[in-house]
Formats: structure tokens, sequence, C-alpha cells
């Protein structure tokens, strides 16, 4: 296993909507260091999901640790239901430091196959429901900030033009690489500490 580079805005890949897992990749040595470099990464930053664009790959695919329920998903299809919600807030490992809250359904199930290509499948509400709608957004070119409406939206488009949001970037990818090389025993002792509840 390893630890990925996460991939932050404005990196292509984060809007380019990704292609399905072939079934030949199912049970590959290659396909499970993936998963399992995903979930070290994501633990890394003490996010809760984090989607293969996010680290530069073009599959349909995404892990998650939340609410006691860690897994990952292959080829994800999503079902959503119930009124639109606001909160919690939101945040994304690809668009550091802004939180903001896109309407999202408050029920969604999504399911797919995992590494060996056996069905699984994940439900919930609430924060839950709210990840699994993240996860999935993003591997169709989508980030949340798209979600958002009216005065929120102008509001996060101008916060991504800042001079003060680009700089924030820079910061969190220097502490993330430093992060990294902390964890494999090359970098500063004194790492910084990852922010929480991001995906």
């Amino acid at each position: 296993m390893s630890i990925l580079t996460i991939r932050t805005v404005p990196d292509p890949v984060l809007r380019s909507k990704t292609t399905l897992v072939d079934s030949s990749r199912y049970g590959s040595t290659g396909l499970r260091r993936l998963i399992d470099s995903m979930h070290e990464t994501m633990d890394a930053v003490e996010g809760v999901g984090l989607a293969a664009p996010q680290v530069g790959m073009s599959h349909a695919l995404f892990v998650f640790n939340l609410e006691n329920r860690q897994g990952h998903v292959i080829n994800p299809v999503i079902q959503t239901w119930g009124p639109p919600q606001h909160e919690p807030k939101e945040g994304c490992l690809s668009v550091p430091e802004l939180y903001y809250t896109p309407p999202r359904a408050q029920y969604a199930k999504v399911h797919g196959v995992n590494f060996e290509g056996r069905p699984v499948a994940y439900e919930g509400e609430g924060l839950f429901a709210r990840m699994l709608q993240h996860e999935v957004d993003h591997l169709e070119g989508l980030l949340f900030v798209d979600r958002l409406e009216d005065a929120e939206f102008r509001q996060a488009r101008r916060a991504m033009a800042s001079r003060s949001f680009v700089e924030a970037t820079k910061r969190v990818n220097v502490a993330r690489s430093a992060e990294i090389s902390s964890i494999f025993g090359t970098g500063p002792s004194d790492r910084q500490a990852p922010s929480k509840g991001r995906s």
C-alpha cells in the first residue's frame, strides 16, 4: 500500500466522468492495491470518503469510512429519495477549506460490487446519505460546489477565484506532502494535523 496524492481544483481529472471498472479486473492484485491505498490515503488526512478521480484515477470507484461503516464500491449506481436537506455542511478534500450546504436527498442507497466482483450495497440517511451522493458525484465529474444554489453558489465561485483560496490550496498540499513524508519516516516529526469530515 502507499499514500496517494490528492488532486485539488483546478486539476482536470476532477471534471472528467469516470469509466466503469472492467470486470476482468475484479479480484486482481492491482485493483485491491489501489483500494487499500485509497483507504490509507483517506485515513491519513482524516477524510470520510475518497473517490478515484481525487487520486488521479478515472475509475468508477470510491472508498469510505463513516459512522462505524467502512468499505468500497466499484461501478456504483445510486438511488435517492426524501426531501432535500441543507445540513450538515459539506467539505471536500479536493476543494480545501471551503464548506457549504448543497441540497442533498435525505436518503441514499448505492449498490455495485467489491474488488472481487461480489455485489455490495450501502444505505443511509443524513450525513451518510450526503457522503454517498458526494462520492458518486465525483465519478460524474461534479464537485459539491456545483450543487449549490443562488447566493451560496455565487459565494463559492468568488471564494474559489480568490487569492486566499489559491494560497490555502497550496498550503494544504504542502501539509499533505509533509504528512506523506512523515508516514514514511522521511519528513518532519511535527506534521500538521489534518482536518476532519471531508470527502
